[in-house]
């Protein structure tokens, strides 16, 4: 019986379904994505597949620096993942936050190239000149959402455009930042450049830390203080929320806020990376496209039921395969085929939601079902014990028939 209460709380814990539906989602995005490699060339589909769940550390050359690569690119993904998450914890979605990711990268670049600073102290300026770029832009959507009403899909989609032709046009107006020879951003000063892990061959960096201190600190908000109480209350209920006295449109502009935040700290860490090759560094390309990392990063928040812990596990898979497609090329596969595959598996990732509410209501049907048949037996043991009790009575008089 002790077993058995054991394994019915876990079946009944909240975090045991969204867990349920996020391997779920990743079996079925992974099965379709075999049977796309499977047509296109059923000869290496195993081991192509193989690669792509790996990342590609068993066939790359180095091993180490796969490895650091994979945490290099898991780092925009993983806080962009966070931005998406903690605004749906309000009951919003923030679409937007590629925007907010690109104007993050651009505060960073324009702070690395205009203020020189000692080193110990540049890559701090650049990344909080990152946080502030991606929450200013946040900040327009939330104040249209709040004041206005407009609804903030509409308004993110829209200033993702906005915010992608202005940072092209102030980039290749700002002759200190831009290079027109190569079409292309200068090298980031050595300065600015966030300290390395040291791994060689990589771009890995101190901003894998700060992704994941940022998801812990998240959580801690979200779920030990009365700001994140308000939040999942507003999300779960917004009119019972603003009847309890909540401040919704404090609350939607301070989620906007930090989100944006998150996503131009995103930013900040890809553009001012370590340099693999000394006097060189990441470059940032003006060619009006909207940047991937956001994209990825709301696949990574559904991936992780927008849960911040979650979220760090999601974005580090994503990275993963992204990196192993890439790898997969080395078995005849073209890269427009590894693109499907990836896009196959991140599709099907955003609808682990979905899937854990389907699971959800299975369980709770489940879990009804056996209260019910726990109740009817309670119901028929009762019944059958005052029948004893009265047959006592008949045999006995006011005596019990059990002596």
């Amino acid at each position: 019986m002790p077993e058995q209460n054991r394994i019915q709380k876990i079946r009944n814990h909240p975090g045991s379904a969204s867990f349920l539906a996020t391997i779920l989602a990743i079996f079925s995005g992974l099965l379709l994505g075999f049977l796309i490699m499977l047509l296109a060339g059923p000869s290496a589909a195993g081991n192509g597949i193989l690669v792509v769940l790996t990342g590609g550390i068993p066939v790359a050359l180095n091993a180490a620096k796969q490895l650091g690569q994979i945490f290099y690119q898991a780092v925009p993904v993983l806080l962009t993942g966070l931005s998406v998450g903690f605004v749906f914890k309000l009951g919003l979605f923030n679409i937007g936050v590629a925007g907010q990711y690109t104007m993050g990268l651009f505060f960073a670049m324009y702070a690395a190239f205009s203020f020189p600073l000692p080193s110990g102290v540049h890559w701090v300026v650049c990344l909080l000149a990152g946080m502030l770029g991606g929450a200013l832009w946040g900040t327009l959507t939330g104040l249209l959402k709040a004041w206005r009403g407009v609804n903030e899909v509409i308004a993110a989609i829209m200033l993702n455009y906005i915010g992608m032709y202005l940072v092209d046009m102030w980039v290749q107006g700002n002759t200190a930042m831009y290079e027109a020879s190569r079409a292309r951003t200068k090298y980031i000063p050595a300065s600015a450049q966030l300290p390395s892990l040291g791994i060689s061959g990589s771009n890995l960096n101190i901003g894998i830390f700060l992704a994941i201190g940022a998801a812990v600190l998240l959580w801690i908000v979200l779920n030990k203080t009365v700001f994140g109480y308000e939040l999942r209350a507003t999300g779960l209920n917004p009119d019972a929320a603003v009847y309890a006295g909540m401040n919704s449109r404090r609350n939607i502009l301070v989620t906007m806020l930090i989100g944006g935040a998150l996503a131009g700290l995103g930013g900040a860490c890809t553009i001012l990376a370590p340099a693999v090759i000394p006097g060189s560094s990441v470059t940032y390309e003006p060619i009006n496209v909207i940047a991937q990392a956001g994209f990825h990063g709301i696949a990574a928040a559904l991936l992780g039921g927008a849960n911040p812990l979650g979220i760090i596990f999601s974005a580090i898979f994503i990275s993963l395969i992204r990196r192993g497609g890439s790898a997969a090329a080395l078995y005849g596969y073209r890269l427009e085929i590894i693109d499907i595959v990836i896009a196959v598996v991140i599709y099907c990732a955003s609808f682990s939601l979905l899937i854990r509410e389907l699971t959800e209501k299975i369980g709770q049907k489940r879990t009804g079902a056996g209260a019910e048949r726990s109740e009817m037996t309670k119901k028929h043991r009762t019944r059958k014990e005052s029948g004893m009790t009265d047959r006592g009575k008949k045999e006995g008089g006011d005596t019990a028939w059990i002596r």
